[in-house]
This record gives structure tokens, sequence and C-alpha cells, in this order.
């Protein structure tokens, strides 16, 4: 099978052909349109492959994503504007990207009659949960510009199953980290902060709870949505691992061998939800399951920064 894999120089769209790679024998097109968030260096040790082709283009481009989408079988479309912080401060690059995005990957895969489209999202777009878990029939309700255009992608998305029958389905995963991460997000701003010594934000009270997954985990889970998910679905994907932000940033200060004097309490993002929390029973049913334990994996992931300055020295130094 030859995959399109769209932001596939982003975080989890790397780390997912790099699985790929590693579990199959697909070959693949990697497309990204390379913006601060996209990098070819996360896809470093694939060069050279001749299983993967990488074109560089916009994701809201037609002609640029129906050129490099033509032969091939099934999509994976990771291409998004990801973080909520930059969300609330422009969120019409939000709406274009993921939006527009799902819009021109799933008319040109319509168009070309591809065998698969996987549109990948995000536990936000549920908002937040008090108690329980949000299951795949439950109603979405954003709080950010962020999760509101992706619940809008959703949308679309599905909506291209029910009036062209377009074999798509969607996942939502929940929080993720890893390797290639950009520095950013909390796990790797907190990690590289305390690496050097520096304090960590921690919004609000520290209070809000999020479930992590780690990245190879929901890679294994949108493969299996790929190759044995039901077009016109939605599949939830967790860890299973519910951990408030500020005991987080208490085991991350562990793991860097520094002391919890340097998380520091600083005014609440704007929209916050307290907490997120998925069924992941139906993909369960699948045969998927998280393999990575969660002390484990934050103990892996600091590993992977503090052995890799290489790679997001440059990116932090071009933080706003």
């Amino acid at each position: 099978m030859r995959l399109f894999i769209t932001g596939g120089a982003g975080f989890v769209g790397a780390n997912y052909a790099r699985w790929v790679m590693s579990h199959s024998d697909d070959d693949m097109v990697v497309y990204d349109a390379l913006t601060y968030a996209g990098n070819r260096d996360n896809l470093r040790d694939l060069e050279g492959d001749r299983r993967l082709v990488f074109v560089k283009g916009d994701v809201c481009d037609r002609e640029g994503v129906a050129e490099a989408m033509a032969g091939c079988d099934a999509v994976v479309h990771f291409a998004a504007e990801s973080h909520v912080d930059r969300s609330i401060v422009s969120p019409d690059a939000f709406v274009r990207t993921n939006c527009g995005g799902v819009n021109v990957v799933c008319d040109t895969a319509r168009r070309l009659e591809l065998e698969k489209v996987v549109c990948v999202s995000t536990d936000e777009v549920y908002g937040s949960i008090e108690a329980g878990s949000f299951t795949e029939a439950d109603r979405l309700a954003p709080s950010s510009p962020y999760s509101a255009s992706k619940a809008g992608a959703d949308l679309i998305a599905l909506a291209y199953r029910k009036t062209f029958g377009l074999p798509v389905a969607v996942t939502r995963s929940s929080n993720n980290f890893g390797p290639y991460q950009h520095p950013e997000k909390v796990i790797p701003l907190f990690t590289t902060n305390l690496l050097d010594g520096l304090a960590v934000p921690l919004y609000g009270d520290g209070q809000n709870v999020r479930d992590w997954c780690h990245v190879e985990d929901n890679c294994a889970a949108i493969d299996m949505v790929l190759r044995q998910g039901l077009p016109g679905e939605v599949y939830n994907i967790g860890g299973g691992n519910e951990l408030a932000n500020r005991d987080l940033a208490a085991r991350l200060v562990e793991l860097c061998g520094q002391d919890e004097s340097l998380i520091r309490p600083v005014a609440d993002r704007l929209g916050h939800d307290r907490r997120y929390s998925v069924d992941t029973a139906k993909i369960q049913r699948l045969g998927w399951r998280p393999v990575w334990e969660l002390d484990e994996a934050l103990a892996a992931t600091v590993s992977w920064y503090r052995d890799n300055r290489w790679w997001w020295e440059p990116l932090k130094k071009a933080l706003p």
C-alpha cells in the first residue's frame, strides 16, 4: 500500500511514518508545509529510504495535494495547527488549515477514489468533563479556537462519508508526548527548561487533568484504524494515564534532577478546560491496547531530550 501522510514532518506524523517503516512494507508520500512545527530533522533517520518520498506543500493547495496524492492508496491526515495558546492569539490560521485543509484532502481523495482516509483529531473537541469519560457518541463542545477548528474538521470529514461515501474514519486522541515534540508543548517545554535549570510556568492552580498517551501508542492505534477501522466511524484513543498538571510537573522535576521551587504558577489560560477523559472501549475491541506505562514513558522522553539538544535547542531559541 502507498500512503499519503499529510503533516508527516510534524510530531505525530513523523512518528507515524517511523512506525509504518518499522511495522510494514508500505511506502509513503510525506506531504508537509514545513511551518515552524514541521521539521525535516524529524525524519532524519528515514532519509535515504526509497520507500519514503517527501513533498513540501500546503495542505490547502488543491493542485499540490492532488499531484502529490496521485498514485496513493490511502491517506492519513495529520496536518494541522495544533497549539491552543497560538490559536487564542491567531485563530484565523487554525480555521484555514484545520477546516480548509481537511476539506481539500477529503475532496481530493474522493476524486482520486482512494481506498481509505483517516483524519487524526483530538479529545479536546469534546470539551471538559467533571467525571466519567467521553464516548464517541457524545456531543462536541470545544472551548478554544484550536479545538473548535478540529471539531469542524471532524464534521467536514464525516460529512464526506455521508454525502459522497468517502471511506473516512476519525481518531480522537488524548494528549501525546514523546520524541520530536516541539518545545512549545508542555512536556518538552518543561523538560528542556528543567534540563537548563530554568523555571516552568504552571497554569492556574495546576489541577487541570489530562490523559497522557505516548506517541507510539497513538501511532499504533491510528494504524489499526487505517487497516481495520470502519468507514464513517470515530475512534477514541487514550493512554489511561490521567494526571493533574501539577503532578506532571513534579514528576518531570524529579526526572530532571531539579527542585520543585522551579515550578512557578502563572495566570491561567483563557477557556482552560478542567479535565479531559475518553472512553477507549471501541478501539480496544479492534485489539489495540496502550503499551507504554506512564513513568517509563516519561523517563524515556526526558532521556531523549537530554540526549538530543541538537534537535530542540534551535527550536527553543525561535520561540516567541
